[in-house]
């Protein structure tokens, strides 16, 4: 097998993962996961796709992911792991898809409105 190349993204972050064939290392921005992902909840939800495909010790992960903040490049990763799972085995796309981890989350912050003191919140109103 070669090198299967995918991309994630929610909210700001993006991830971009290459899966490889090997005893289960999953590496982000060169450190190991447990560094990078300390929490617990993190780690599970990066390694969601793999646990529920029953492959976690069938792939090497690099992972390159920038912007957000750690829930959403977690996020974003969990995304790009389960597009590459996809591409893997088809048969692996009617596991994933029923939990929702093939969905793009479209939540985004919305920009603040000039005139507005943030994206709704207007300015105190003053009768005089």
């Amino acid at each position: 097998m070669a090198t299967i190349h995918k991309i994630g993204r929610r909210k700001t972050a993006v991830a971009r993962i290459y899966l490889t064939e090997g005893s289960g290392k999953i590496t982000v921005n060169k450190k190991d996961l447990e560094v990078y992902f300390p929490t617990a909840t993190l780690q599970y939800k990066v390694r969601q796709p793999l646990s529920m495909t029953n492959t976690v010790e069938n792939f090497d992960v690099k992972v390159n992911v920038y912007g957000g903040g750690i829930t959403g490049q977690a996020e974003a990763v969990r995304m790009a792991i389960a597009r590459a799972m996809c591409e893997v085995d088809a048969e692996n796309r009617l596991i994933l898809k029923p939990e929702g981890l093939l969905t793009r989350d479209p939540r985004m912050v919305e920009r603040k409105k000039f005139g507005q003191k943030k994206a709704r919140k207007r300015f105190q109103f003053s009768k005089r």
